[in-house]
């Protein structure tokens, strides 16, 4: 193991791996790291997106991916889950057909909208002004 490099330069013992991350947007991609530069921009590989919603998933291609660094997150070595108890968290995930999962994810999106529109009115009810609007509650 090579001594330890500051900032961006720690990341090119992970060139060549398998990496799982994590967007400022809460996406989350896992892609072989083949390139970075001074601001930790990424060039993914074999990319995949993950979409999680309660304890389903499902993964979309996405092949090469550039990840502007700063929109990122969390950033690890993935590795597929090869423990074979059952009680490993991972073993709890269920994998779904890409389209069920999309339904799911906007099904949650809209569960999520509905309330904070609940809260933004009650706030508004109560002579608060909510931190942040949604703009299609007044539309």
């Amino acid at each position: 193991m090579a001594g330890y490099l500051p900032g961006t330069a720690s990341l090119i013992d992970e060139v060549d791996k398998r990496l799982l991350v994590v967007l400022r947007d809460g996406r989350t991609l896992i892609g072989v790291l083949r390139s970075i530069d001074q601001f930790a921009n990424l060039l993914l590989q074999d990319t995949i997106e993950r979409i999680h919603v309660d304890s389903e998933y499902g993964d979309i291609q996405r092949g090469i991916f550039i990840v502007r660094g700063e929109s990122v997150v969390l950033l690890g070595e993935y590795d597929d889950v090869d423990d074979k108890s059952d009680d490993h968290p991972a073993r709890k995930l269920k994998k779904v057909p890409i389209e069920e999962i999309l339904e799911a994810q906007k099904a949650q999106q809209t569960r999520k909208l509905e309330k904070t529109k609940l809260r933004d009115r009650a706030l508004l009810n109560m002579g608060l002004q909510p931190s942040e609007m949604n703009e299609s509650f007044f539309s």
